[in-house]
């Protein structure tokens, strides 16, 4: 006879999942500015209206933090550890998705925290 296994709620194993992206290998979490999830990346590409244009003023590589302005003019700051401070270049053109927070920086998605 076998014993049953204790169940684990969601949030257990959630917290278990730790981020690789600050030592330099791959995100294993889909927190904000973590790794991109594809239904996050679907939903974004599904509403086009909500893309905001924009010009990266700064990066830093470091900080994992780029500098944004939108061509209206307003500043956005975004942190990203899936490294987008190092893939893309000051004053490169790039669009922002208000609803679910994915940089868009030529063919490469992003998913930020603002």
């Amino acid at each position: 006879m076998s014993s049953p296994h204790p169940h684990l709620p969601p949030l257990q194993v959630r917290e278990r999942a730790a981020c690789m992206c600050i030592r330099g290998g791959a995100c294993s979490t889909f927190a904000p500015g973590h790794a991109l999830h594809l239904i996050q990346s679907r939903l974004a590409s599904a509403t086009p209206s909500e893309w905001v244009d924009a010009i990266v003023e700064a990066a830093d590589a470091a900080a994992g933090t780029l500098s944004l302005r939108t061509l209206e003019g307003a500043p956005i700051t975004v942190w990203s550890g899936a490294g987008a401070a190092t893939d893309v270049a000051v004053g490169a053109p790039v669009a922002l998705h208000g609803r679910y927070d994915v940089l868009a920086a030529g063919s490469a998605r992003f998913n930020v925290l603002r």
